[in-house]
């Protein structure tokens, strides 16, 4: 039997979505000579899913990477980011649970989370575009990934007392 979510679990993660998506929109750095930019949009999923977990962090991942590209003009990566940040959000979640949310388990699923994101950006732009497309999106996403958890992690332990808890 699936849990469902409640209605202020759902508020929550919209709210959320909605936070991390402005957020990204506006510390946005365009990267010459690629189609691409750096934004902060990883640093909201890791928050999600450092503080609530698995099924929430791919949930804001997901839809945060969706809408963010539908309203940045990327709407070919819509789906590709439903697909990458939520697998990215679901697995540093889902090791930061299993770690019992030890500060190794948090480094440890980001790190992760940010492998896949790399990984599933250059297959990504390889599909979309060519392999050296996907190639020479790997080092601007790496820093990306690595941003988004240095960003994260010092914002997770300072809002961590006060965010509301989501049963699950």
């Amino acid at each position: 039997m699936t849990k469902r979510l409640s209605t202020t679990q759902v508020v929550y993660l919209a709210l959320l979505i909605a936070l991390n998506v402005t957020i990204a929109r506006v510390f946005l750095i365009p990267v010459p000579m690629t189609r691409g930019n750096i934004n902060l949009c990883d640093a909201g999923i890791f928050i999600a899913a450092m503080l609530y977990g698995r099924k929430q962090g791919a949930i804001v991942g997901g839809l945060s990477g969706l809408l963010l590209d539908l309203i940045s003009g990327y709407a070919q990566y819509m789906i590709f980011s439903l697909i990458v940040h939520g697998l990215e959000g679901y697995i540093a979640g889902f090791l930061a649970e299993k770690g019992k949310n030890s500060r190794a388990a948090r480094f440890t699923g980001m790190g992760i989370g940010v492998i896949v994101m790399v990984i599933g950006y250059a297959i990504t732009d390889t599909i979309l575009y060519n392999w050296s497309a996907g190639f020479l999106s790997i080092p601007m996403n790496v820093i990306q990934g690595i941003a988004g958890g240095l960003v994260a992690y010092p914002l997770f332990v300072s809002i961590r007392k006060f965010a509301p808890r989501l049963s699950h």
